[in-house]
């Protein structure tokens, strides 16, 4: 069976189609040969995530498709690099949004810096902020959730202040921070170490006022950046499907199951594309609330429905004797929880009706 050539343009970049074999985005064949390579090497990781972001534009800068597409063509590859890459393009946007000059210097942070982005919270963890914008500012307590926060050199914390939740920029090589080794028992992504980090009187810059996290501009964008990974990782599993079918002559049930993979990254696809062009329009607040949650619901549905047609259609084989489809199908299954299912389904719900005009 030929390798589809079609291609549904998403901007000037356009998502690469489930069977297309082509980069996407600003990456080329290389790039995307060297994310082969990197397997669960998490310095070796962030190494490359460094030096290819530089070469990547922000969300709202005119080539959003092609930032997603990029994240989308390195998912397809490898769902652990990209799940590395996001989060440090996210903190990259963050800081350029930022209003004013951020003291970065006074963390250490540079041009080679690695970088994340800890904003979850825990009713058993609490991090809070104590200074002033002249004095300087420290942290104290734990945050949960903080994604390679052993390897990583800087991350952009949210803590409490009097006024709110604030965001800073911290250095992560202080002796003051101390990032926990686990618990981290997950089978997917397992190299990409997610657990609490304790700070003690940890310096900190802030950055913007408390309250600009979630209010700036592109807070929402980056999370259908996420979504594009999300796609990405279930191209790659519909890619296995493809070369499977290919190798052999499907019956109907097994072009039942190509065909509905193909259905559901087609619908997902458009969503991100119609979101790309509106975050490039300028959408924002409420409204950019409602398309990232409408795409990161519909990118969600359409990842386990390709999980689903792939493991029926597959069976077994590759879960077994496939490492990078299994350790794709594992780190896929554990990404795309960010999404908090019939959670965000009422979120979406509630933003429509508060709204007041009704959408369709």
């Amino acid at each position: 069976m030929p390798v589809r050539t079609h291609q549904t343009p998403l901007g000037a970049g356009g998502l690469p189609a489930p069977g297309d074999t082509r980069p996407g985005g600003l990456l080329d064949g290389e790039d995307l040969a060297v994310v082969g390579g990197l397997g669960t090497d998490v310095p070796a990781t962030l190494a490359w995530v460094t030096e290819t972001a530089r070469r990547l534009p922000g969300p709202g800068e005119g080539r959003t498709a092609e930032l997603w597409a990029s994240l989308a063509a390195v998912a397809a590859v490898d769902v652990g690099v990209a799940r590395a890459l996001e989060p440090h393009l996210d903190a990259l946007a963050i800081l350029a949004q930022a209003p004013g000059s951020v003291a970065l210097d006074v963390v250490g942070a540079g041009q080679d810096s690695t970088w994340g982005v800890f904003a979850a919270e825990a009713p058993t963890a609490r991090l809070e902020a104590s200074g002033t914008d002249g004095a300087g500012w420290s942290l104290d307590g734990t945050k949960p959730w903080c994604s390679l926060a052993g390897r990583l050199s800087h991350a952009l914390v949210t803590a409490w202040t009097d006024d709110g939740r604030r965001l800073f920029a911290v250095d992560l090589r202080q002796p003051s921070v101390d990032p926990a080794d686990g618990p981290w028992v997950a089978r997917g992504l397992a190299q990409v170490v997610s657990a609490p980090v304790r700070f003690s009187a940890a310096r900190a810059v802030p950055v913007g006022a408390a309250g600009w996290y979630l209010e700036r501009p592109g807070f929402a964008w980056g999370g259908i950046g996420v979504a594009a990974c999300w796609w990405g990782g279930a191209v790659g599993l519909a890619r296995t499907l493809w070369e499977s079918l290919g190798r052999r002559e499907p019956d109907q049930l097994a072009l039942a199951h190509l065909g509905a993979v193909d259905v559901a990254l087609g619908a997902a696809r458009a969503t991100i594309a119609e979101a790309a062009a509106a975050v490039d329009d300028g959408v924002d607040g409420a409204a950019a609330a409602v398309i990232a949650r409408r795409v990161r619901t519909a990118v969600a549905d359409a990842v386990e429905e390709v999980q689903r047609r792939c493991a029926h259609a597959l069976g077994p084989g590759p879960l077994t004797t496939d490492e990078a489809f299994a350790r794709r199908v594992a780190d896929l299954s554990l990404y795309v929880r960010q999404h908090h299912a019939e959670r965000d389904q009422a979120a979406l719900g509630r933003d429509l009706l508060a709204a007041g005009e009704r959408p369709w």
